[in-house]
């Protein structure tokens, strides 16, 4: 599993036109699900998104999580993290899951981000959208 982790003032994603998830403050999350993923590792990463300690503290160091801050989670699964262009410049996109697959992983994450108690609004599994942010810091992890 590979996530783009961006730390936002906000976030949306739109569908079909139609805006299917929206936070305030929080985390943008980019969710490509690999071959060989599992559900352990959804709840791993899930932990670990849970856990990213990038919001500032009173002195301005990186020591809070998104729980501390009172943020949410956007999440947009892309396959496309998965892309491979070792071999020319169309990319591959062989190392990503099937969608039947991918879609209950990328369930699953977003559950445990729930169970772990943040507030997730998602995208829309397998839909053309459009991802608007307004990255703060700028932050930028990859998981």
């Amino acid at each position: 599993m590979r996530l783009v982790v961006q730390r936002v003032a906000r976030a949306a994603v739109r569908a079909g036109g139609e805006t299917v998830g929206e936070i305030g403050a929080g985390l943008l999350v980019l969710v490509g699900v690999a071959t060989g993923d599992d559900a352990a590792t959804a709840v791993r990463m899930a932990g670990r998104t849970a856990r990213l300690r990038i919001f500032a503290n009173a002195d301005g160091r990186f020591d809070h999580d998104v729980r501390d801050a009172g943020g949410a989670v956007l999440a947009v699964s892309q396959f496309t993290l998965l892309g491979d262009t070792s071999k020319g410049n169309r990319p591959s996109f062989t190392g990503a899951a099937e969608p039947e697959l991918a879609r209950a992983l990328y369930e699953g994450y977003c559950a445990e981000l729930r169970a772990l108690g943040l507030r997730v609004a998602t995208g829309r599994f397998g839909a053309a959208m459009e991802v608007e942010l307004v990255n703060e810091g700028p932050v930028t992890i990859i998981l």
